[in-house]
């Protein structure tokens, strides 16, 4: 497919890059810019469209690149503006796009811009964050709470106030109603898209704006015990206010200031609030990352119902789009079990609308245990001992059997998985049925078949452990069939609805086969069914 026209997005295939952890090309233990260079001819073979990288800004790396303190630089880490350029040009000339982190909301407190807010009440750029006096009491403005635990707001002793930082105190959070810090927002964005980048995906982008009057948020009739501290409260009023949407339109409106340009957020809300980030006339993100995979129940039922929801409440000509992992949740292979990580590998990529690989996914990468000397997530540091650590899913790629999994020469910064040595790019490439062909399989029917990237999505009625639906486009129609469950199970062909071969099966071991009657499927196993894509 030609990827240069202006809806590349819909039908293209991102692949998410945790630069520390990708390759690393200078023997210091961290994944850089050089060394995703080296590694884009393994990006090409897989098959990926797009490669969004999380931050590699100049950053005090509190929150690890999430908060910068430069958004036009890159950090010594990772390596040099130069390197940057060359991965730019290195990825377009491989038929690539590039997309990068926009970290909006806040900065690092050592970025410039806070140091002056900083120094005194009086200083020009003050307003560029958010300030408020004490409670009555002395304590914090309201009973805002931070993400990362304990409260939202920190006392600046030089001024007597205090600030708002959504996340860690070492992040306050921009004041989005200020309109210098929109234009000096906006003027971040063009200076990397004059560098070439594609588009961004921006962070937390429902955060940005926050309640003008600062009310309480009320608390959470569902809290659940053992979940982080910061859920005991509904974020009524600290983000996804109405307001947000004229500050993503404007954004929306720089990157069309440039050619085929993308602008995903990211929004983890409800379904119903997160369509309204497509915006008025689709005016605001092109694709609000729908996360609704990574939480739910892994069901036939449970599936089935997520993109029923979400298929009725897109608004019309809004396109969809589906993420299985990302850098801040449980890796797919740990949340559904190895054996049903294949079937989610074929539900991503034939399902309608963009899909969202994370690094190392395809080759079935598991949560890495992490020992309490070994953590690095603040986080976890913050609110310890109930499973809210990234680091394990953050985890260095797993390359070869070679000593640090031929990611590093020395010890990397996060501890590898202790399969490595099996499970790993070049032992798994010479597997024919391997997690990884079946990833380079499904990807190359899904650039075979336009239905399966513009086809309409058509549920059929199935039962039990069985997700059964077909993706109709004027090219033709493919059926797939999704064993959720442990034990064998049988469709038959009046269900599917036209007699059929077998085009692909998660165990890469029946193309070709006729369905005629009834197709049988084994326990934990996908099939996608068509017409020949060969002469018989």
């Amino acid at each position: 497919m030609d990827q240069d026209n202006s809806d590349w997005w819909r039908h293209g295939i991102f692949y998410q890059v945790y630069p520390r952890s990708f390759q690393d090309s200078d023997g210091d233990g961290v994944g850089d810019i050089r060394g995703i260079i080296e590694r884009l001819p393994y990006l090409v073979e897989l098959g990926v469209d797009a490669v969004w990288l999380s931050p590699i800004f100049p950053s005090p790396m509190a929150d690890f690149g999430y908060d910068i303190s430069d958004y036009t630089g890159i950090d010594p880490l990772f390596g040099t503006t130069e390197d940057f350029d060359e991965l730019i040009a290195a990825a377009h000339d491989a038929g690539l796009k590039l997309i990068l982190d926009l970290v909006p909301n806040h900065t690092s407190d050592q970025h410039p811009w806070f140091v002056e807010a900083r120094s005194s009440r009086e200083n020009a750029q003050r307003d560029w964050y958010i300030w408020r006096d004490p409670a009555p009491d002395g304590g914090p403005p309201n009973n805002w709470l931070s993400e990362f635990g304990g409260s939202a707001w920190t006392y600046d002793e030089a001024s007597g106030q205090y600030y708002y930082h959504a996340f860690l105190a070492q992040q306050p959070d921009l004041n989005w109603r200020n309109p210098e810090v929109r234009a000096a927002i906006h003027d971040v964005m063009r200076f990397w898209l004059r560098k070439g980048v594609d588009g961004f995906r921006v962070d937390v982008i429902w955060h940005l704006i926050k309640d003008a009057e600062f009310r309480d948020n009320p608390p959470n009739p569902h809290y659940l015990e053992g979940r982080p501290p910061h859920e005991t409260l509904l974020t009524q009023y600290s983000t996804d206010q109405p307001e947000v949407h004229a500050v993503i339109t404007e954004m929306r409106r720089v990157t069309e200031e440039f050619d085929d340009r993308v602008l995903i957020g990211e929004v983890y809300l409800p379904l119903h609030r997160l369509i309204a980030y497509y915006g008025n006339d689709l005016r605001g993100a092109q694709m609000p990352f729908n996360f609704a995979l990574l939480s739910t129940m892994w069901s036939a039922r449970s599936v089935e119902k997520i993109i029923a929801d979400y298929e009725k409440a897109l608004p019309p000509g809004a396109w969809p789009n589906w993420v299985l992992g990302n850098h801040d949740r449980p890796r797919v292979a740990s949340r559904v079990g190895t054996a049903q990580a294949s079937v989610a590998a074929m539900l991503l990529l034939t399902l309608r609308g963009t899909p969202t690989l994370y690094y190392g996914d395809e080759i079935g990468m598991r949560q890495v245990p992490i020992a309490p000397n070994q953590v690095r997530d603040p986080f976890e540091k913050n609110v310890p001992d109930i499973g809210v650590g990234r680091d394990g899913c953050r985890t260095p790629m797993q390359w070869s059997a070679e000593p640090y999994a031929g990611f590093s020469t020395v010890k990397p910064w996060l501890p590898l998985a202790r399969d490595f040595a099996s499970d790993n790019v070049a032992s798994l490439a010479a597997v024919p049925a391997s997690i990884l062909n079946l990833y380079k399989a499904l990807i190359a029917l899904r650039r075979m078949m336009p239905q399966l990237a513009y086809g309409n999505y058509e549920p059929v009625m199935a039962h039990g452990d069985v997700l059964l639906y077909r993706r109709r486009s004027m090219d033709g129609v493919a059926v797939i069939a999704l064993n959720f469950g442990a034990e064998s199970t049988a469709i038959t062909s009046s269900a599917i609805g036209f007699s059929n071969e077998i085009l692909l099966s998660t165990f890469m071991d029946r193309e070709g086969e006729k369905v005629e009657g009834m197709l049988d499927l084994r326990a934990n196993e996908g099939v996608i069914l068509g017409p020949p894509l060969r002469p018989a």
